[in-house]
């Protein structure tokens, strides 16, 4: 029999969070070697493996690291590998019309490509593009918030929290449903913003820059287009195979193949995807399996010590005084800002779990409403920080080593998302909730 769990046992996932959030600014060297998040992530996650089993909890684990944390680190898997086959080149003039316009193709491929794939494939050709500008800080910053958050809310694939919610029972079509008129308000107000400030410095740029960036053109082209077509196949595999249309995977006496035949078939994209698309075009994407790997390692941590937590919010939920929807916006957002937003969004789903509400307007076990505030608060307040959401510092990294001075830690906060994306959530907020 189960023991209730106590507040002692959600110490490690408190000390994994925190390490991830404060690692990258106090100790990046030694944070930056995967064996060494691989060592601290053990050191975590054997000891809260040990008390769970102990408690009798083993089952709780088990199902968490099979059915929550394969998913998705599959689908994640073959987000990467698929985008990570096309490649994007060319220059052309870095007008404020072509750099919004940019901006604007990649957040409407974030829903459907992942964030992390859209903006790992838009980064380096936006570079590119504005390599004879002067001023391009700021259209780093609006990418970040455009195509590595704003712009994956509108299906499962767009970012990681909202796959979990699909896991725990939203369908697929719902989040298009319920939240494409909060995309469309925050990434045309986010264009329009963006396209006014770009015109500006456009006029600041020096003659001298604004007549090389006309001169030097080439022209735009595109590699590795077969991957186009796995990733419809992964598109695909996420809609199709799920225990909707394929009861037979909801049983638990059901062959493993059966049970794991959309990570059999994301898998198999994988391979097809890496047997298909030539290496030189990987080499030109400075394609690396680091980033998926560290994602891998964390996020192995992130799901077993996460275990007690979610049972603890469960049992507990009444006590937290979260009952409004935006209330649960802003305690997601809050969060998401500074912790990864994708085990935010699952603990503040199991607090509405908690909640036991019940009635014909329920989505993944909660009112449809609460979903709504956790799926939009986890998304979109990921844009706050750089430790918001996993490819917010890879586009830094990126920018960086193209020589763009980014802003720090804090001073991406003061110079950009508290004075620019916070007045537009809390609009979202009055507007939508």
């Amino acid at each position: 029999m189960e023991a209730k769990v106590e507040l002692w046992m959600l110490i490690p996932f408190g000390v994994m969070l925190l390490t991830i959030a404060v690692a990258p600014l106090l100790f990046e060297h030694w944070w930056e070697k995967n064996r060494n998040k691989l060592i601290f992530t053990l050191l975590l996650s054997i000891p809260t493996v040990a008390f769970l089993c102990w408690f009798g909890m083993s089952e709780a684990v088990t199902h968490q690291m099979l059915y929550d944390y394969v998913p998705f680190i599959m689908l994640l898997l073959a987000l990467f590998v698929v985008t990570g086959g096309i490649r994007i080149s060319g220059d052309i003039s870095a007008t404020p019309a072509v750099n919004t316009s940019m901006l604007a193709i990649g957040w409407m491929l974030a829903s459907f490509m992942g964030t992390t794939g859209a903006a790992m494939l838009m980064i380096r050709p936006l570079l590119q593009i504005n390599q004879q500008r002067k001023h391009r800080v700021h259209t780093v910053l609006f990418f970040i918030a455009l195509v590595a958050n704003c712009g994956g809310l509108l299906t499962p694939l767009g970012d990681p929290p909202l796959f979990l919610l699909y896991l725990r029972g939203a369908e697929f079509t719902w989040f298009t449903h319920a939240l494409l008129p909060q995309w469309a308000f925050v990434g045309v107000v986010l264009l329009i913003v963006y396209a006014v400030w770009d015109m500006y410095l456009f006029r600041r740029e020096p003659l001298e820059l604004r007549r090389r960036d006309e001169e030097e053109h080439e022209p735009i082209r595109i590699k590795g287009s077969i991957n186009f077509l796995w990733l419809a196949g992964v598109i695909a595999a996420v809609v199709f195979l799920n225990r909707a249309y394929i009861p037979a995977m909801a049983e638990p006496h059901a062959p493993l193949y059966v049970q794991f035949l959309r990570e059999i078939v994301l898998l198999a994209l994988v391979v097809l995807s890496l047997l298909t698309t030539k290496r030189a075009v990987r080499h030109e994407n400075h394609f690396e399996w680091e980033p998926i790997a560290e994602v891998a390692i964390l996020f192995v941590g992130i799901f077993v010590t996460m275990t007690p937590a979610l049972r603890y919010l469960e049992e507990h939920a009444g006590a937290l005084g979260l009952t409004e929807p935006w209330q649960f916006y802003y305690a997601t957002g809050t969060l998401s800002s500074f912790l990864d937003n994708a085990p935010t969004a699952v603990a503040l789903h199991q607090v509405a779990v908690g909640l036991g509400v019940s009635g014909p307007d329920v989505v993944a076990s909660v009112p449809a409403a609460l979903l709504k505030a956790i799926a939009l608060g986890s998304v979109f307040f990921g844009a706050m920080t750089y430790i918001g959401n996993g490819p917010n510092f890879m586009v830094k990294a990126i920018a960086e080593s193209e020589g763009v001075q980014m802003p720090s830690f804090f001073g991406y906060m003061i110079r950009f998302s508290l004075i620019v994306l916070l007045p537009i959530y809390i609009l979202v907020q009055l507007i939508f909730l």
